[in-house]
């Protein structure tokens, strides 16, 4: 405390972009300067035009080659009110989700509710909260889920298996597998649903997709597995990761996943929560199949959780 009363200030940081960093995005990039900042400060900043790199202004998406300066402005987390300790049983649960860990990346069986990143009114997702139970450590999302979907989400413990993953999400060389319980009797056998999605920000932040031919190659492969009360429990396979991309494909063929609140039958919905149960979006991120090269191959899986083998099971 200095002698006026007044705090000292943080200073201006200029940071240089390590080598091993290219191809980050300017927002992660900061997220890991800002340990603790949320995503949303973090935007501000950013085009405000507060942060510089090489003296420019630039945009959060703006990928970084390493060598770059960053001018990073100070910032005051806790007297700005930015910043808030997250509660420690949500550390607590989301450190206890990991079902897979070594040496280069770990993998978490997300809980339902848990977004996988803080922005948008969310205060803290997954990677924040595991940062936060691993304070030092550099992890890095390498995908994301929804937040009312559960299941395997990927966190990079390294560099290189960041960009190896993000590589491979591009070029479609990781296998996703997803359950999910869709409304209806959909057809036997395998249902390729080959539909372009298009995403749009509704006023007031709110994400909405919806098929349209001038929106990005989506596709999605359905597959029946069993018949439960009149509806089909499903696997499905994406072959491109889309925002609400299984949620979309299956309402645009008539048989939205159950549960689902912005794209479902809203009936439906209501019959299957006084009927079995459900209380949430009934879609799981099973597995996932890739190769890190070297001999690392991964088949990782998390099992269905208990509150929606416990819908199937009241659905006889």
């Amino acid at each position: 405390m200095s002698r006026d009363g007044v705090g000292e200030q943080p200073a201006v940081r200029m940071v240089e972009v390590p080598g091993d960093r290219a191809g980050q995005r300017l927002d992660n990039f900061l997220l890991g300067q800002l340990k603790g900042a949320p995503r949303s400060l973090v935007y501000k900043l950013v085009r405000s035009g507060q942060v510089r790199v090489d003296g420019r202004r630039a945009k959060p998406e703006t990928k970084l080659s390493g060598g770059e300066s960053v001018r990073i402005p100070p910032v005051r987390l806790t007297e700005a009110g930015e910043a808030v300790a997250p509660p420690s049983g949500l550390v607590a649960r989301v450190a206890d989700s990991i079902v897979f860990e070594d040496a280069h990346l770990l993998a978490l069986d997300k809980p339902s509710g848990i977004a996988a990143h803080g922005g948008s009114g969310v205060s803290h997702g997954a990677i924040e909260l595991l940062r936060a139970a691993r304070p030092g450590e550099s992890l890095e999302l390498v995908h994301r889920l929804d937040r009312d979907t559960s299941g395997l989400l990927v966190i990079a413990k390294k560099r290189s298996a960041l960009t190896g993953l993000q590589r491979l999400m591009r070029e479609g060389g990781i296998t996703k597998r997803y359950l999910a319980l869709l409304v209806g009797r959909m057809p036997d056998g395998e249902l390729r649903v080959d539909v372009a999605l298009q995403k749009s920000t509704l006023q007031g932040g709110e994400r909405m997709v919806r098929a349209d031919e001038g929106g990005k190659d989506s596709l999605s492969l359905f597959r029946v597995l069993e018949r439960r009360g009149g509806h089909s429990f499903a696997e499905v396979r994406i072959e491109t990761g889309r925002t609400h991309q299984i949620r979309v494909h299956a309402a645009h063929v008539g048989h939205p996943v159950a549960g689902d609140p912005k794209y479902g039958d809203r009936e439906a919905n209501r019959r299957l929560k006084d009927k079995a149960g459900l209380k949430r979006l009934f879609l799981h991120a099973a597995s996932l199949e890739f190769s890190l090269g070297d001999g690392r191959d991964y088949l990782l899986s998390a099992p269905l959780p208990a509150d929606l083998s416990g819908v199937l099971d009241r659905l006889g």
